[in-house]
């Protein structure tokens, strides 16, 4: 049984109307490494047992959300328009009850939504599809005004664990020069990357100011979360988002 303490309720000035939550990896039935509360159908777990997880969750929900096949890159789903499982890193709601959602394991889970209520978003921003500009991308199909905008910032990858080479911190400051100082030298041309660091950057680059969470280290937290770089074989946690 789900129980309050299982799940994260995002901490942003959102509408009455915008609902959100976050799981963790407690509350669920599925047995190690994939303990327990794994919502993903594509990293080896019993099947039936990510089912039954998803039906726990579902019940906390007004419906069946719109899972996506993540792939690291910048294609936007419309959970109003679009059948289960499209291919595609965001998704968006203009419509009541329509769930959207963005599964994770390190990668940076971004809810967004405007100050009126009326368009919401989740955008799963991995590295790979955070400087192809996925958050550009999700911002555009919501078609609302940046400045109008509040983003929350889920469990992430902390920057003491996010290794990455010289080819991601080119990759970043290619576009954005400031983006250097999310980076911090490791050895051997290695830095140690700060993903929400590096989504602040984008949100703040599009107008958007109104920037909320952060903070919450998947790789560290290993009670509370899943990480694949820590773990190889684990789970995958959920980020919702819809409009009642």
């Amino acid at each position: 049984m789900l129980l309050p303490e299982h799940l994260l309720v995002p901490d942003w000035p959102a509408p009455p109307n915008v609902r959100a939550l976050q799981t963790t990896r407690q509350g669920g039935v599925s047995l190690a490494p994939y303990d327990s509360l794994n919502l993903g159908d594509h990293v080896g777990d019993n099947p039936l047992a990510v089912e039954r997880n998803r039906i726990l969750l579902n019940r906390l929900l007004p419906s069946e959300p719109v899972w996506l096949e993540q792939v690291h890159g910048t294609l936007v789903a419309d959970a109003g328009h679009t059948s289960c499982l499209p291919q595609a890193d965001a998704c968006i709601t203009r419509h009541r009850e329509s769930v959207c959602v963005v599964m994770t394991a390190d990668c940076l889970p971004i809810l967004l939504c405007d100050a009126q209520g009326s368009v919401a978003g989740a955008v799963h921003a991995g590295w790979k599809g955070l400087a192809a500009g996925v958050i550009e991308a999700t911002v555009r199909a919501m078609g609302a005004a940046p400045q109008s905008l509040i983003a929350w910032l889920g469990p992430a990858i902390g920057q003491e664990a996010f290794e990455v080479g010289d080819e991601v911190r080119a990759a970043f400051i290619a576009v954005q020069p400031q983006a250097a100082s999310a980076f911090v030298p490791g050895q051997s041309g290695k830095w140690f990357a700060d993903i929400c660091a590096l989504a602040r950057l984008r949100l703040d680059a599009l107008g958007i100011t109104q920037i909320y969470g952060g903070g919450r280290c998947t790789y560290r937290e290993r009670e509370k979360f899943f990480s694949y770089r820590r773990d190889g074989a684990t789970g995958r946690m959920g980020t919702f988002v819809w409009l009642e």
